[in-house]
């Protein structure tokens, strides 16, 4: 139940605390006053999309604070590690920059999460729910959704999954004679080329350091002579290697007198160890390097070669040998094409098999539920004051491929007849606004029952009912709102009237901004506030007196209401 709510900066409302009850709470007001805000308020911090454009003018971002008393939302607590209480709080922050802050229960949480959890604490009925009862893409969910199908319905779709997958396969491998041989040409050709190169992984970077090394030959050789010269001397001058051996001799000649002589004696001979071993490299590098122009000309033909086939088969060697790889796998398939194809069929025939029988075992577990769906909405229709109408669920195949698309076997749409006489004809063809109205909380009524949500707001759904009418809708909000938190936003005084709480929605001016308070009403200002609803105009003494016997037939209906239950539960 949802116990409290708390809005900072949402459009013209600056701040507000609104305390709701138990049972049937409605929000009354004049158009523009900022009730259809306060829903707005309660879908941003359950989750739903909230634009920046909410935030009040001239506030740097806007809060949404819930507190749900009594969750049943405990097992999804536990699965994402968020404290369980007897209280559970929701909170959202929407900054000018369009980032978000959502908390549950003290901590952070994402949008998504948020949305998943309030979808668990409360639904919202809108006037666009009408418009959905008119679109009949939208009626098998609400079959499905009173059916409990979706165990059923997954399992059909995880078949047809294999079926439009096997029916993908298949048709890539078929094509027509003339296309089959020019892609087998093609690959073929592409095939003979690249194994003609004989592509060794690795070798382009290879030959760009041997090519690289060639061309700057001259240069290396000097380096190495210079180098050699300096270690191991020529006809006019010692070696570095000849004069670190004087060095090694000198102190050794001496080593006696001291054990420092003796210590460096060893480091000069290390030294000139490690003098002939680089003076012996450079001997057998300059003896084995072997260049020619031939050499580099080989290399730079075999560069060329690659630099071609990269332009055409990818930007490495090896990427050209993956995609030389894919081809030969491709040809195969396609040569192979036909034996392919057979077995791929069969498989497809085996897939059709069983997504058929679990589409008709789906199909025939919505034939049942329609038939217990037209029992219930006819008997919530009947208290709606539609006594003769008639409800149906009409069947068709599906208009897949097959019979068959992601949904199941079936189209279904509504049907209904109004008036005696009448033939069933769909919902949208026949149901004026009022009729809408009310099938369409005849619907929600019995998709709530069940559904473990513990609130319902209905946003102005009464839109088009009147007189009697208003009065059958109102006596069964006040029955819903017995079994589960109501909460309603409403013109109609009949349903204002039925609520077990009244809050006024008023606009005013303060200091050139316009501000708007939402305040609970007692007995006299309900009242009043009826007599508004009433007329409309100004409010008379007559209208005054209309108000007080709408709120005494409203608790006497509350009151026969409540004792029918009791004697019903003794028996």
């Amino acid at each position: 139940m949802l116990s409290l709510l708390h809005i900072e900066n949402i459009a013209i409302i600056q701040s507000a605390d609104i305390q709701f009850g138990g049972g049937f709470n409605v929000l009354t007001g004049e158009t523009g006053a900022g009730k259809s805000i306060v829903v707005d308020a309660i879908s941003a911090v359950l989750g739903e999309r909230a634009s920046r454009e909410l935030i009040r003018t001239g506030a740097k971002s806007a809060l949404v604070t819930a507190l749900f008393a009594s969750p049943n939302a405990l097992s999804w607590l536990e699965e994402n590690g968020l404290p369980q209480g007897e209280e559970l709080t929701l909170q959202r922050e929407i900054r000018g920059d369009g980032k978000n802050v959502c908390r549950v229960n003290g901590r952070p949480v994402t949008v998504a999460q948020l949305r998943e959890l309030g979808r668990q604490l409360l639904n919202i009925h809108g006037q666009h729910d009408g418009q959905q009862l008119l679109d009949p893409d939208c009626h098998l969910g609400y079959l499905d959704s009173f059916g409990k199908t979706a165990p059923l319905l997954e399992k059909y779709r995880q078949s047809y999954r294999s079926v439009t997958g096997l029916r993908g396969r298949i048709a890539a491998l078929e094509m027509d004679e003339a296309e089959r041989t020019r892609r087998v040409d093609t690959l073929e050709y592409q095939i003979r080329e690249l194994e003609r190169a004989e592509l060794r992984e690795g070798e382009d970077e290879e030959l760009d350091a041997r090519k690289t090394l060639l061309r700057s030959s001259g240069k290396l050789m000097e380096a190495v002579q210079q180098a050699m010269l300096a270690l191991s001397g020529g006809e006019d001058s010692q070696g570095a290697c000849d004069l670190i051996g004087e060095a090694e001799g000198a102190v050794r000649s001496v080593a006696r007198l001291g054990p420092q002589l003796e210590e460096l004696g060893e480091k000069l001979s290390a030294l000139r160890y490690a003098a002939d071993d680089a003076a012996e490299l450079l001997r057998d590098f300059g003896d084995s390097f072997d260049f020619s122009p031939e050499e580099l000309d080989r290399l730079e033909s075999r560069l060329d070669v690659i630099y071609r086939l990269k332009k055409k088969y990818g930007p490495t060697v090896a990427d050209m040998l993956e995609y030389l790889e894919r081809c030969r796998r491709e040809l195969e398939q396609i040569q192979d094409a036909d034996d392919t194809i057979q077995r791929l069929e069969k498989e497809l025939e085996r897939a059709r098999e069983e997504a058929v029988q679990r589409g008709n075992a789906l199909s025939e577990a919505r034939r049942k539920a329609a038939g217990a769906l037209q029992k219930r909405v006819e008997e919530e229709l009947r208290q709606l004051d539609m006594p003769k109408v008639r409800f149906q669920t009409q069947f068709d195949p599906s208009s897949g491929e097959g019979g068959m698309d992601d949904t199941g076997m079936d189209q279904v749409q509504f049907l209904m007849s109004a008036n005696v006489g009448e033939e069933l004809r769909p919902i949208q063809k026949v149901a004026s606004g009022g009729e809408l109205a009310r099938i369409m909380l005849a619907l929600k009524n019995v998709l709530a029952e069940d559904d473990g949500v513990g609130t319902l707001i209905f946003d102005e759904v009464d839109t088009g009912v009147s007189g009697r009418a208003a009065q059958k809708v109102a006596e069964k909000m006040a029955d819903v709102a017995r079994r589960k938190q109501v909460l309603c936003v409403t013109h109609l005084p009949q349903i204002a009237a039925m609520a077990d709480i009244h809050f006024r929605v008023e606009k005013g001016e303060e200091e050139g901004r316009t501000f708007t308070h939402v305040n609970h009403l007692e007995r006299p200002e309900r009242q009043e506030e009826l007599a508004r609803l009433i007329s409309g105009a100004a409010v008379t003494d007559t209208l005054l007196q209309s108000a007080a016997e709408l709120l005494n037939q409203a608790e006497e209906y509350r009151h026969s209401a409540k004792k029918k239950r009791r004697g019903g539960h003794v028996s």
